[in-house]
């Protein structure tokens, strides 16, 4: 069931020593809501707090929610130096959780004036449409199994699956457009964002550059979605890739859903997440001087000719686990599946990250917690699969909302 404002709440957080005009520009959104959750809205404060410290402040403690304390849709303010994308993942698994974070006031007043606007309007300016892009390079096996084992059956469906048989666009009563492969190209991703009318949901797969940490092109540039364009493994130029950048000010993604599958795709942390022994797990080189939110998005999400409601993306590197299962044949995407088709028919987008990829990733901390536990009646029983499931529960735990958690696309009044 979907949880509406009116009885679930709204809350920001706004940490401590955030800039006036960054406040300023936030109070048409606050004011928006309060319209709708009444006196479920809440401002909030953050100073650094771990998410069950945090929580008592507000109240409560995990597994009791009380919307009258702190309301289930939580947007937070402010880069990962601010408030920890820990504190995101963590506060996720059971509530709605998004995050705004701009280099100034006027991009944050850009997001709230177009999310109004959008919310507020008589129409919404998109297509009822799904856009897939997703690359497949030679001799390249993440690109491979990204395009056989999630945009195809995403798009087409697993006619031998009973659960799975029908692509999403059939179930949700959408139209799809389908650049896979060699069609993959940036001219084709670039005409998806200049649309006359740009679809409700792009969804793309494909790698994300990486940056060496003091590399002066890793704020702008890390987390790029590497296209079809680049011939192979030679030197990456910049029109192999779409960045930030290339995204002009004509470009049309108002009221658009992205959903970017790729490494760094939403951001970098400041701790390698993924080592291979866990004893060097804290003391592996950071892959950045400090987190930071990836530029394509925040430029999605801020753009000057309106802007994308939300942006769903991978902090650090993306695994195949969310395809992909030991022992498992098929494609293990329901995450995906279900999720999307649940934001399509106008759930709002921070309900089904929670519901979706927030349950997930909580399953799976239990389960590694349990195996790794004295009294396990079936413990890991090597390091090997030790690390596996550490690797498979950290990338669960890495996908985040970008955008307001309450966002939510105008199903009824997209056109047939």
């Amino acid at each position: 069931m979907m949880p509406n404002l009116d009885k679930a709440g709204w809350a920001i957080i706004i940490p401590a020593g955030t800039p006036e005009p960054v406040r300023s520009a936030l109070k048409p959104l606050i004011e928006h809501r309060r319209t709708q959750a009444g006196r479920l809205l809440k401002e909030l404060d953050y100073n650094g707090e771990q998410v069950r410290v945090w929580l008592a402040k507000q109240g409560v403690s995990s597994g009791n929610m009380k919307p009258a304390k702190l309301p289930y849709y939580v947007l937070l303010v402010g880069s990962p130096e601010q408030i920890p994308f820990e504190f995101q993942y963590l506060l996720g698994v059971e509530y709605a959780v998004g995050r705004l974070s701009f280099d100034d006031a006027t991009e944050y007043a850009r997001y709230v004036s177009s999310t109004i606007a959008y919310e507020s309007g008589a129409s919404v300016p998109n297509a009822k449409q799904i856009s897939y892009w997703g690359t497949r390079h030679r001799a390249d096996a993440a690109t491979k199994l990204s395009s056989t084992f999630l945009i195809d059956p995403l798009a087409n469906g697993v006619p031998s699956d009973e659960d799975q048989g029908q692509p999403i666009n059939k179930l949700v009563s959408y139209s799809q457009q389908i650049f896979l492969g060699k069609d993959a190209t940036k001219a084709n991703l670039l005409s998806t964002l200049q649309a006359a009318k740009p679809p409700a949901l792009l969804f793309t797969a494909s790698h994300g550059l990486a940056f060496d940490l003091g590399d002066a092109q890793q704020s702008a540039s890390q987390g790029a979605l590497l296209c079809q364009d680049w011939p192979g493994f030679n030197e990456i130029k910049p029109e192999h890739f779409l960045s930030a950048a290339d995204v002009p000010d004509s470009a049309n993604v108002n009221g658009m859903v992205a959903f970017l599958f790729a490494c760094y795709g939403a951001g970098t942390p400041d701790k390698d997440q993924f080592v291979s022994d866990l004893s060097e797990a804290g003391t592996a080189p950071p892959p950045a001087a400090k987190p930071f939110v990836a530029a394509l998005p925040r430029r999605l999400l801020a753009h000057p000719n309106g802007s994308a409601l939300a942006v769903i993306g991978h902090i650090d590197r993306a695994w195949s686990f969310s395809m992909q299962a030991v022992n498992v044949s098929d494609p293990q995407i329901e995450t995906f599946r279900s999720g999307l088709a649940s934001i399509l028919t106008g759930t709002p987008v921070g309900h089904a990250m929670s519901e979706r990829f927030g349950a997930r990733y909580g399953e799976l901390s239990t389960l590694l917690l349990n195996a790794t536990s004295p009294t396990a009646t079936a413990p890991l029983r090597s390091d090997e699969e030790l690390v596996s499931a550490w690797i498979e529960r950290n990338d669960a735990q890495n996908y985040v909302l970008l955008g307001d958690p309450a966002v939510r696309i105008r199903y009824e009044l997209l056109p047939d």
